[in-house]
This record gives structure tokens, C-alpha cells and sequence, in this order.
């Protein structure tokens, strides 16, 4: 068996979390391999909206095991939060999820040294989501973090009491940054009891023998390919590997281990935050887009910018990635209007290309595009593919031949059940 691996192709919010539940029956573990809860993935069914940020989102199926896993970053104080608004729903935790003894923990220095650092930067903020995910794996990297594992240690205090010595002397930097930790270690304390309630595994040990024992496993990415710290657009990008690389060091899995690779996409594209943004549309047309499509950030609440899908930025995405199927997410989005805009290409310094540069936010880039027909109809009650408006199927197939992967997936709504099979 192989491990395949579901994760987004532009800048984030491109509708993982609604995939991964609707592929789920089809898996016996579904794992989360790096972020933490700067991720927002959102998944609607029976008339809910329920929104994930750190754990896995399978947890609903009640036959699946769900893994955070070493790769994650862990705040105790969103996952306590999490599970809390998950306890209605009658979800056996202690069976169904498990937690990587790898994983790192945020502490409230890292969100504190997180925000001092953001605000200092002044008009030159990266959009951090503020959680204190890049401080986090800034320790992980210094060999400096605390780990999930040592929360079950008898020196424990005397390790995080030194990590936060280390934190504090860091702060005294920002003199105009204050600030109240006391406020904020109670209820992280509260979280780390939480977290040893629950069942901390070695999960490189574990994914690796169920998929000798033949268990099927989905990787679950977070934010987008397009944020990735190596391959994004950096600086303005996350802490973490959010591309199929990512799945081996964040899970313990080999390369020769990996299958099938879900990339996921808007029909259009949306950024939250700072960075380029090649075709975004500072217009009525963004305006619509985004009032049309509440893109609004699930983790935030910040609006997004909104702008027309960018195949040279997708195309890309699928190379790094080794994409080998494809879902478009929000088409519904785009029924209001007649004329849809693709960018096929940009014009740089009077040259046009077609492969994402290095450094676009240095550059002075002109999108060139390409005006296809829009459908201009309501697609939300679609039952199949097959009925979907021509304009649609065309847009679909013109997708397809330029970016050379099959769209097996067309989202026409937020519930489970508006997900078309092409």
C-alpha cells in the first residue's frame, strides 16, 4: 500500500478540508503531516459548519483513525478549544485520534515573540496568522522545542521553565512590546492536561506498519503550495514544507510510499495577507468574487484578495508536487458571470513567459489573459457532471489540456453532497 496525499495548489483556502471528508469512506487514516492551527479547514453536512485547524478532518467518520503528525506544530490551547467544540458530536477521541510524541508544542512565548516580532516589522509584515507558528519551528530548528512527547516526562516544568527563560530574554528586544504571560500559561497548562488524556503515539512506527498491514492513508495538507517555505513566495509564505515533500518528513514515510497526489484548487484564486499576487483584482470584480464566494479567512476572518486563476502559477504547483488528479473547488462562485478571465501567461520586462519566476513580488508582472464563456447560473442544486452547463464542462476540459492533469472533482457548494465526479 501506498500513502496518497490530498493538498492545496495556490496560496491556501482552497477547500482541502471538504475533499479530504468527502474522500475519507474510502480510508482507514487520514493524517495531518505539518502547520498547525494557522490551517482552517472547513467542512459543512447536515446543516453544519464545523472548522478544523489542527485536527485531522476524517475525525467525523466514526471507522477512521485520525494522526496529527510530527511534522504539526501544536497549540494545547486551540486543541483544547477544538475538541471542546467537537464534544457534542459524541466523538471518541481517546480511539479515534492520535497525536504524533514528536509533534512540537506552541508555547504563549512562541505567540508572543510571534506578535512582537510582527509588529516591529511595521509595513513590511509578512501576514502572519499570529499564532506563533514560525517562532515554533524556529525552535524546532534550533533544536530548541518541546516536543508532545516530553509533556509525559518527569522534567518536563524544568524544560518548558527554561525554553520561556529563553523566550523572555528575547521579548526584552521590543521594549515597546508588552505584554502578560501569567495571563496566558494558565490555560496552556490546562491544554497540556487535555493532550495527555489523549493517546501519543510513535506515529512514524504506526503509519508505517498499517500500511504493511495493508491500510489505505490519506496525507492531509494545510495552507497551499504557494506558501511552502522553500518552493512559495518568500518571504511571504509559511514555516513549514506544505508540498508532497512534506508528507515524508512530516509523517515518517518514504518517497517510494507515495501514491496518488489531490491537488486542490479554486476555479479562481484567492490570497489572504501579504505577497504577490499576480492576477489579483483590486475592482468590482474582486469585490464580487469575494462577497459571492465569503472569502473570508476561516482562521482570521480577514477578507481575501480575489483574483482569476493563474496557470502559470498552477502549473507550477503540479510540477513541484508531482500532481496526479486534480478538484476544483467553488465553480458556483463564478455563476454570476458571463465572462470568466484565465491567465495563461505573463509579460515581464516585455518578454512573455509562462513558468513562475523567482521573486515575483520584486518584479513588475502583467498577467496575459485568456477570455473563456461563463456559465452565468446557479450551479448549487447540480446532482452530476453530466448535466453541468456546457460553459462549465468546457472550462473544465480547457483546464485540463493546459495544465496536462485530470479534474476528477468539481465542488458546486460548501455541503458534502454538492461535490460532482467528473
Amino acid at each position: 500500500m501506498k500513502v496518497d496525499v490530498l493538498l492545496g495548489l495556490q496560496w491556501g483556502d482552497e477547500g482541502k478540508g471538504k475533499i479530504v471528508d468527502v474522500l475519507t469512506p474510502k480510508y482507514d487514516i487520514i493524517a495531518r503531516f505539518q502547520g498547525g492551527p494557522n490551517a482552517g479547514h472547513t467542512l459543512e453536512f447536515e446543516g453544519i459548519k464545523h472548522v478544523l485547524h489542527t485536527i485531522p478532518s476524517g475525525i467525523f467518520r466514526s471507522n477512521v483513525i485520525n494522526i496529527v503528525g510530527n511534522g504539526v506544530v501544536i497549540d494545547p490551547v486551540i486543541f483544547q478549544k477544538e475538541l471542546e467544540k467537537l464534544s457534542p458530536f459524541n466523538i471518541d477521541f481517546k480511539e479515534r485520534l492520535l497525536i504524533s510524541k514528536k509533534a512540537h508544542l506552541i508555547l504563549p512565548t512562541h505567540r508572543l515573540l510571534d506578535a512582537a516580532s510582527e509588529t516591529a516589522k511595521g509595513k513590511n509584515k509578512i501576514g502572519s496568522t499570529l499564532k506563533g507558528i514560525g517562532p515554533t519551528y524556529m525552535d524546532k530548528t534550533g533544536r530548541n522545542g518541546l516536543r508532545v512527547g516530553d509533556i509525559f516526562s518527569v522534567n518536563f516544568i524544568e524544560k518548558y521553565n527554561a525554553l520561556v527563560e529563553k523566550h523572555v530574554g528575547i521579548l526584552k528586544h521590543y521594549p515597546d512590546f508588552s505584554y502578560s504571560l501569567d495571563e496566558l500559561e494558565k490555560p496552556w497548562m490546562e491544554g497540556i492536561e487535555t493532550l495527555k488524556s489523549l493517546t501519543a503515539i510513535d506515529s512514524e512506527q504506526f503509519i508505517n506498519d498499517a500500511l504493511k498491514n495493508g491500510k489505505r492513508i490519506l496525507a492531509e495538507g494545510a495552507q497551499g503550495t504557494m506558501l511552502d517555505i522553500d518552493f512559495g513566495t518568500y518571504p511571504f509564505v509559511t514555516s513549514s514544507n506544505t508540498v508532497t515533500a512534506g508528507t515524508c518528513t512530516g509523517l515518517g514515510i518514504p518517497p517510494t510510499k507515495i501514491g496518488n497526489v489531490i491537488g486542490i484548487f479554486k476555479a479562481y484564486c484567492t490570497r489572504v495577507g501579504s505577497g504577490p499576487f499576480p492576477t489579483e483584482l483590486n475592482d468590482e470584480t474582486g469585490e464580487l468574487i469575494r462577497k459571492v464566494g465569503n472569502e473570508f479567512g476561516a482562521t482570521t476572518g480577514r477578507p481575501r484578495r480575489c483574483g482569476w486563476i493563474d496557470l502559470p502559477q498552477m502549473r507550477y504547483a503540479i510540477m513541484i508536487n508531482g500532481v496526479t488528479e486534480l478538484s476544483m473547488m467553488k465553480a458556483d462562485v463564478l455563476g454570476c458571470f458571463n465572462k470568466i478571465k484565465v491567465c495563461t501567461h505573463y509579460l515581464i520586462n516585455g518578454e512573455k513567459i509562462e513558468n513562475f519566476p523567482f521573486d515575483v513580488d520584486g518584479l513588475n508582472i502583467t498577467p496575459i489573459y485568456e477570455d473563456l464563456e461563463g456559465w452565468n447560473c446557479d450551479l448549487t442544486q447540480l446532482q452530476n457532471f453530466e448535466n453541468a452547463p456546457e460553459a462549465l464542462k468546457n472550462y473544465v476540459s480547457y483546464l485540463e489540456q493546459k495544465l496536462e492533469v485530470p479534474i476528477k472533482v468539481v465542488s458546486v457548494g460548501p455541503d458534502r453532497k454538492q461535490t460532482l465526479n467528473n
